[in-house]
C-alpha cells in the first residue's frame, strides 16, 4: 500500500517510464564483481539536448545494498534517446533496479539477471582456473634449454671417456705444427742472412744453437750439449741429424774459412729433415686408420 502514493508523486512531479524499451547489456552475460553497462533505448525529442551526466556525487543519486552505481548518463536526441547506467553487481540472480531520476523524467522495473561465479550451486564448487596464457617464444626458449643441457651432458660424458686422450693427441699436434713452422722461419731467417751477406761463422753458430733449441723442445732432451754421435742415437731422424751437426761442428772448430755455400748445403740437410718428419707424422695418422680396418 505504501508504494502507491510514491507512485503517485513520481506521476505528478514527472514522467514514469517503465522497462517498455529495448535495453542491452554490455556484456550480454554478466558475472558477479563485473563492472557492465545497461542501455535503455527511448523514445526522441523535439530537438537535441545535452547530454545529462550523473555520478556518485549528484544528488538523488540511485543507491542499492547489493548494486553498485558508478555513472549514469542521459543522452537526449532527436532520432532516439539513451539512459546508460554504469553498476557492478554483488549478488547473483534477478535484480532490480531501483527507481532512477534523470532530466525530470523517472525510470522503474529495470531488472538486470547476474550470473554466479559458482559452477554448480548444488555441490557449492567453483569453476576451474582458466589455462594458462603462453608467452610467445616460451615453447623455443624451453627446447633450447633442454637441448644445450643435453648436449653438455654429452659433451661430459665424452670428456670423461675420450677427452683426456683427444687433447692430449690434440697439443702433442699443436706441438709439433708449432716446431715444424719454427724450422721453416729458421731456414728463412739463415737464407736471408746469406743473402744480405751476413758473417757466414756468425750465421752458422746462430744457425746451429737455434736448431738445437727447437730439438730439445720436439724431444724432450736436452739437445744443446749433444754430440753429433748421441743425435745418432736419437728416435728423430738419426742419419740425417748425425749427418747434419757433424758436418757443422766441423765447420765451426776446425778452423778453416766458412763459405755460405757450405751453410746452404746445411740447409738443404734440414729440408731433408723436414720431409722426414713429416713422412713419420704421415705414418702414425695412418697406423689408426689401418688398426680400424
Amino acid at each position: 500500500m505504501k508504494k502507491y502514493p510514491v507512485i503517485f508523486l513520481l506521476l505528478l512531479t514527472g514522467t514514469l517510464f517503465a522497462q517498455n524499451y529495448n535495453v542491452n547489456i554490455i556484456p550480454r552475460q554478466i558475472y558477479v564483481g563485473d563492472q557492465a553497462v545497461m542501455i535503455v533505448q527511448l523514445p526522441g525529442t523535439d530537438q537535441n539536448k545535452p547530454d545529462i551526466i550523473l555520478d556518485v556525487f549528484s544528488p538523488g543519486f540511485p543507491s542499492h545494498e547489493l548494486i553498485d552505481f558508478h555513472r549514469i548518463a542521459l543522452e537526449q536526441r532527436t532520432g532516439g534517446s539513451r539512459l546508460l547506467i554504469e553498476f557492478t553487481a554483488f549478488a547473483p540472480g534477478i535484480m532490480e533496479f531501483p527507481v532512477i531520476e534523470a532530466g525530470g523524467n523517472y525510470y522503474a522495473d529495470l531488472t538486470v539477471t547476474i550470473s554466479s561465479l559458482i559452477k554448480n550451486r548444488s555441490s557449492l564448487m567453483l569453476s576451474g582456473y582458466a589455462p594458462a596464457l603462453a608467452m610467445p617464444g616460451t615453447a623455443l626458449l624451453l627446447y633450447g634449454i633442454i637441448a644445450i643441457l643435453v648436449i653438455m651432458i654429452l659433451f661430459t660424458a665424452w670428456f670423461i671417456l675420450k677427452g683426456r686422450t683427444f687433447l692430449k693427441k690434440l697439443g702433442e699436434k699443436l706441438k709439433y705444427y708449432r716446431l715444424i713452422l719454427s724450422i721453416k722461419i729458421m731456414e728463412k731467417q739463415v737464407y736471408l742472412s746469406i743473402l744480405r751477406g751476413g758473417e757466414p761463422r756468425n750465421i752458422l753458430d746462430k744457425f746451429s744453437q737455434q736448431f738445437r733449441v727447437i730439438l730439445s723442445s720436439l724431444t724432450g732432451k736436452n739437445c744443446l750439449s749433444m754430440t753429433a754421435n748421441e743425435f745418432e742415437n736419437q728416435e728423430y731422424n738419426p742419419v740425417i741429424l748425425g749427418k747434419f751437426f757433424r758436418r757443422c761442428d766441423e765447420l765451426r772448430f776446425s778452423g778453416i774459412k766458412i763459405d755460405s755455400y757450405e751453410i746452404l748445403g746445411l740447409l738443404d740437410d734440414l729440408r731433408s729433415f723436414l720431409r722426414a718428419l713429416k713422412e713419420i707424422a704421415a705414418l702414425k695418422n695412418a697406423k689408426p686408420a689401418l688398426a680400424a680396418e
